[in-house]
This record gives C-alpha cells, structure tokens and sequence, in this order.
C-alpha cells in the first residue's frame, strides 16, 4: 500500500490531526500496535505503507530465534503476501505440499485449490517474521523492543497507554487507535478487563524439531492410534516439526520432556519414529479453544491470538491472525486518512466480519483434534465415516479443504446484495495484469468492459480502473483485501 493521506478538508483530515496532536505532550502515533509477531509486523507494515504513523512495542528483546509452533502457510495467506509482493520470495523459502493424507484414510489433494497457490507451503513462522519485519522498518514502522505495555485509557479522542522499557524507564504513548496482537496472554485484553471464554481441549502436547534416519513415505504425515496422535512435517532442511499426544501422560507443562517421550509417542501413533535424533528444540504445552466476544472496545481492536485461540490442528492459527491483521488495516487506514463515509460502520464491520470467522476456525480445528483423539470404537468408527465422506463426496471434500486453506472463506453480504458480494475474489488476468499485483497499491480495483464506466458505489480514497481480457460483461468492485465489495451482471 503506497497511497499519501489527503492533507485537504476540515478538522479530521491526517494534516489538522498532527497539528493537534504536537499541542499534546507524550509519545504521538496514529496507531499503537501491541505486539511484534506477523499479524501485528504484518498491520503496521499495511498503515505505514498507506502513509499512516504506526509504533509497534513488543514485550520481548529483539532477537532472532529459529523455534516456533507455527510451520504452514495456506493458500488464502499466500495470496495476501502476494497482493503486498511477498508470497513468491517465501515460496523460494518453503516446501510445497500438494497432497495431505491424516488418519491414513482421509485424502485431501490441495492442488484443486482454484488458486495461484494451490498447496499448503511448509515454512517455519520465523521466515514469515523475516519478511514482514523487514517490510514494517522499510514503510517506517517504528520498533520498540523491550517494552511491556502496563495499562490503557481511551477517550473519545485518543487511547493513551502506559509502557515500561527494559531499564525500568515508564513512558506514555498516545495514539489514535490502539490494536493489540500480543497473543494469547494478551496485555491488551487484559487491560480492557474482556472475558477470554473457552476450555483446555487437550494438554500435554509435546512438540520437537527432530532429522529423521527415515523419511516418512508422505511429505506430511499424521495419524491416531489407540491412546495417541502424531503429526510430522518437514520444513524442507533437513528438519521436521513433530508434534504428539499421548493419552495416557497427562502432565503439567512444566513437567520436562525428552526425545525419548517423543519417540514412543511417534511409535504408538504411527507404528515408527522414523528414526528420530538431534532434537533441537522440545517442549510441552497444553491447546485451548476460545474467543473474545468483541473485537472492538472503542478505539481499541484484537487480533490474532489475543483475540481467538484454538488448537494446532489444521495449522489456521498464524494464517487466521494475518488474515485478521488484512481485513483491519485497510479500514483503518481509510478512516485516518479521512476517506470513510461512515468511519464507525467501517471499523465496525471488522467484528462482523472476522468474529464468524474465528468462530469457525475454532468449530473446525477443534473438530480435526477431536477426530485425531478419537479413542473408543464408536469414536474411531466416526472418524473412518467422516474420512470416507469427504473422500467420495467431492463437494464436501472442496468445501473443507476452502475452509482449511482460507479459499473458501467469505463474507456476509447486505440484504439484496449480488452473489459474488462478500466472496474471495481469485487472481483475476486482466488487461492491467494480475489482480493480486494491482492491489499491491493498496486499493481498491474497479473491473469492468472495456469503455464502460459502472455506476459502482463509491469506495474509500482512489480507486485503480482494470478491464477484462475477454468480452465478459459485467463489473467487479473488489477490496483491497481481496474481496469483493460489490458487483453486476455475470
């Protein structure tokens, strides 16, 4: 996004803002972002790329670190990275997985993915982080690593907030807005004392980066046994992410784990452990399932996994926090620039929008674990059902796999809107070139007939006109988050 905020017009313009805000002591930012993982370094990179000022404090020191739980980027987060010219260089970086196969019944062939990306690409996050940091400090972004946020205040003007650095310094920063994606333990959710409602779905998963002495015959391979599940992964180094359960050790996830742990549950779950050695990284931790019921107080918002967590099956965490941080920016960054008609509306319709999705992203990983801790006959019998369905139903096989992959992931529409309203628009080939390419301006893109000027309705700031490649009729008005805003004819 490389548009300038408008300096024209009356006391709300971004111009008469700054000119208020230099009158204020204290640290000043159009947006404070709470939290440096890839959604917050991916939202501050969308505002400061649209000329927004945007400080971004992170509890943690800045260092780099190769361990992390999350390793798979979906199709619909590969293509967000490509509409901000990103994708194509993390590909280069990943390994590409076309077919999944879990509980040895249940194929999924993610080639059919009616997208540029049609494969689930195995990546550990740090690479993300890499790119979207180095994306944030070339728009501007401002870094404060080391610093924790202690409390919050908003008024209907500002949110001001209360830091502490590293040395023990206290400072106030203000800003405009305020949006916190400081994960699951969230100083901002806390601080505006949201309830966090959920359970523990499962404790004592162990998690490792292992080299195999054998590889395992699919790229990616999970599987339940008896009192076990096991899942391996490769990150196309050498490495592979295994992650495992076992029924009938339960601990507290302080209690130490060892690679030996680590085998026996491979062995149990998949009837191998590949040989596993070299362990670089283990650990223990436990997977809940909850949702803050707004994600908007005022001028504050959550996303990521301050505002939903659910469990690792189905790798949607990292990619539904990026998505969320999409679906903000864009909107936020209209309504600072002065460019909304109904600025409240606008910010409004990111709980609308992103709440149903969270909550759907909780219903089907939470369904996937429960069929990889299937344990007694009846369950096990259910699972072998419900692979057998998605297998020789293909619709319902396309539908899991779009909403797994995020290419399925749509929108509600207004009453009366046309079908495509609120739907995922695909990388469109159009007289301008790819669609995704054009919204790298950060836009929105008006398709329509070439000579025809569609009585679309009017979008926020400037709008990028393309044309079909063929006689189609018809007009599109797509978002630049990549959905589709409004449309006519087809």
């Amino acid at each position: 996004m490389n548009g300038k905020p408008s300096t024209e017009g009356t006391t709300g313009t971004p111009a008469a803002q700054r000119a208020a805000q230099a009158a204020r002591p204290g640290d000043i930012t159009d947006v404070l972002v709470v939290g440096a993982g890839p959604t917050g370094m991916l939202l501050a990179g969308d505002l400061a790329a649209a000329g927004v000022s945007v400080t971004v404090v992170e509890r943690r020191p800045h260092e780099t670190s190769n361990m992390t739980r999350a390793f798979g980027v979906h199709a619909r987060t590969l293509e967000l990275l490509d509409s901000r010219g990103l994708a194509d260089e993390l590909v280069k970086k990943g390994t590409p997985i076309t077919g999944l196969r879990l509980f040895r019944r249940l194929s999924m062939d993610l080639s059919r993915l009616p997208s540029r990306f049609p494969y689930l690409l195995i990546t550990p996050q740090y690479e993300v982080e890499h790119l979207l940091e180095r994306r944030a400090l070339s728009t501007g972004v401002t870094f404060r690593h080391g610093t924790e946020l202690l409390g919050l205040t908003q008024s209907s003007e500002e949110v001001t907030a209360e830091v502490q650095d590293a040395d023990g310094t206290r400072r106030t920063l203000r800003a405009r807005y305020l949006v916190g994606t400081d994960g699951v333990r969230s100083a901002v959710r806390k601080a505006l004392d949201l309830p966090f409602p959920g359970v523990s779905v499962i404790r004592s998963i162990v998690l490792a980066d292992v080299r195999l002495t054998d590889e395992p015959e699919d790229l990616l391979t999970v599987n339940g046994a008896g009192d076990a599940f096991a899942f391996i992964a490769p990150f196309g180094d050498g490495w592979y992410r295994v992650m495992g359960w076992n029924r009938t050790r339960q601990v507290p996830d302080s209690e130490p784990v060892d690679l030996d742990e680590v085998r026996e549950i491979a062995r149990l779950a998949l009837g191998t452990d590949h040989g596993m050695h070299d362990a670089r990284w283990i650990s223990r931790f436990h997977s809940d399932e909850r949702q803050v019921p707004s994600y908007r107080t005022g001028r504050v918002f959550l996303a990521g996994d301050a505002a939903h967590v659910h469990s690792p099956a189905g790798g949607q965490g990292m990619n539904t926090g990026l998505q969320d941080a999409a679906n903000l920016s864009w909107k936020l960054a209209s309504v600072l620039q002065g460019r909304a008609p109904d600025p409240e509306a606008l910010l409004d319709s990111y709980q609308s929008e992103r709440h149903r999705v969270g909550a759907m992203v909780l219903r089907s990983s939470g369904a996937i674990v429960r069929l990889a801790m299937a344990h007694t006959p009846l369950q096990r019998a259910a699972r072998s059902l419900a692979s057998r369905f998605l297998n020789t139903v293909r619709p319902a096989g396309a539908k899991a796999m779009g909403m797994v992959s995020g290419i399925g992931i749509s929108y509600a529409a207004p009453r009366g809107s046309h079908r495509l309203t609120g739907k995922r628009a695909p990388d469109l080939k159009l007289a301008e070139g790819r669609l995704y390419e054009l919204l790298r301006e950060g836009r929105f893109v008006l398709v329509a007939p070439t000579g025809e000027t569609p009585a679309a309705p009017a979008a926020p700031g400037s709008v990028i006109r393309a044309h079909w490649t063929t006689d189609r009729s018809g007009a599109l008005l797509i978002r630049p988050d990549g959905y589709i805003a409004w449309a006519s004819g087809h």
